[in-house]
């Protein structure tokens, strides 16, 4: 079982809603800098609330984060961050620029794949061809194992229920390590798929983002949400703060992105061509 938020109650893992904006660094020739931070490249996904913007920005409903995969501006996500879109509506990122206010910029949802979670965005225009700070994460090519060490990146408005798009994101940083993997089912009527634990807690705000190996700083899963096997494990906040996260493998975003023939970056090339994909 699993707590969930903005997920069908019969769904097997929770959605955690977050809201967005990127920071991220860019290079004279479009690629990461090798000592890029990995926050860098996190986007959180929103929607605007209003027409024109006031003094602090453009309200925006907070939805997930998101994170680009290569200077084209293709970004992965959890596919229950879109769920609100799925019946129209415009998904936005907040993207940062160099000494100047970010920018809300259009995100289309190239892909979606619900049974596992994943989804694909493009961000337009495109970020990396303009004056904005965007980089971009490598996919690990192995995948997690118990007792690896890993960190969750992600980042969430400073007010939930007042965000407007001028102000600074904060960011959440939570080191741990793989716990082992187990099978659940992530969308309604769909076959289980796997997931991995984390050692530490999964907070509001953390959906969509990811969890990069300590050592290669390559994206191995991207949070899913918190997992409750145990009703009990949830019936005090000292018992609540043990419960551990959850997250997708990356290899089922790396399969979407094959489909979709769309290239990303492994370790040992994020600083060159992206890995390419096999045709269809």
């Amino acid at each position: 079982m699993t707590e969930s938020l903005h997920r069908r109650p019969t769904v097997a893992i929770t959605a955690f809603v977050a809201g967005l904006a990127c920071a991220l660094a860019l290079s004279a020739a479009n690629r990461v800098p090798q000592d890029a931070a990995p926050d860098a490249a996190i986007c959180p996904v929103v929607y605007r609330l209003d027409e024109s913007p006031s003094p602090r920005g453009y309200h925006y409903a907070f939805f997930g984060n998101a994170f680009f995969i290569n200077e084209q501006g293709y970004l992965l996500t959890d596919a229950h961050v879109l769920e609100t879109f799925r019946d129209g509506g415009q998904p936005y990122l907040i993207v940062r620029r160099p000494n100047a206010p970010p920018r809300l910029l259009q995100a289309a949802i190239v892909a979606s794949d619900p049974q596992h979670d994943v989804a694909i965005l493009r961000v337009t225009p495109n970020p990396f061809a303009g004056n904005f700070r965007v980089a971009f994460l490598p996919l690990a090519t192995d995948p997690a194992a118990p007792g690896q060490s890993v960190i969750a990146l992600s980042l969430h408005p400073t007010h939930l229920h007042d965000a407007q798009s001028l102000e600074a994101p904060r960011e959440d940083r939570a080191p741990g390590q793989v716990l082992s993997y187990e099978s659940t089912q992530l969308e309604e009527s769909a076959p289980a798929a796997k997931v991995f634990l984390l050692s530490h807690p999964v907070t509001r705000g953390q959906s969509g983002s990811p969890v990069l190996a300590a050592d290669s700083h390559a994206v191995v899963g991207i949070i899913e949400g918190r997992w409750l096997r145990s009703v009990s494990a949830a019936n005090s906040p000292s018992q609540a703060a043990s419960i551990p996260g959850a997250a997708t493998p990356i290899e089922y975003a790396i399969a979407l992105l094959q489909r979709q023939a769309i290239p990303w970056h492994s370790p040992s090339v994020s600083g060159s061509a992206p890995s390419p994909a096999p045709p269809h």
